[in-house]
């Protein structure tokens, strides 16, 4: 026989796959940082988490959960998380959401989360409207004229005493 066609000794060559093989990384050192009693899951895509609250001062303030529940939150259940660790309330009315500390773990679809929020601020917009016409019409004395109220504020650093 030819020694091309000789087999080779391949007893030494690794032939697991590649995909298998992990390197060890080299990772940071973890900074320790006290642990929030209010963590959560990630939300759903479309969606946004809040606590809201169940009780205060050990009253139940239904009245705020009712108001939340109408506004289109809905509460999150443990079972619906089963690979996140989270304090259940464990009876009562809300038995298997996650809660802790009086407070209510509940979703809200992103859409609501911003029509609510231009629906406050044209609120704000229209009080502050309401404020600077007030203080506006109560300037009815010449020597006291007070020009519409600017919004911004002005910081300035140093200047020289001459």
């Amino acid at each position: 026989m030819s020694d091309w066609l000789e087999e080779e000794d391949n007893s030494a060559i690794d032939r697991t796959p590649r995909a298998t093989q992990t390197r060890e990384k080299q990772s940071r050192t973890l900074e320790w940082k006290p642990p929030s009693s209010l963590d959560a899951p990630e939300a759903p895509a479309g969606f946004k988490h809040r606590w809201i609250r169940e009780e205060i001062a050990g009253q139940m303030d239904a009245k705020n959960i009712a108001a939340r529940l109408r506004e289109g939150f809905e509460l999150v259940r443990a079972d619906e998380y089963p690979d996140f660790q989270a304090p259940v309330v464990e009876s009562g009315r809300y038995e298997g959401v996650i809660g802790v500390g009086g407070l209510l773990l509940a979703r809200i679809p992103e859409e609501l989360v911003t029509q609510r929020q231009a629906y406050y601020k044209s609120r704000v917009e229209g009080q502050m409207e309401a404020v600077d016409n007030d203080m506006l019409r109560e300037n009815q004395h010449s020597s006291m004229r007070i020009s519409k109220p600017e919004r911004q504020s002005r910081v300035s650093f140093g200047g020289g005493r001459g």
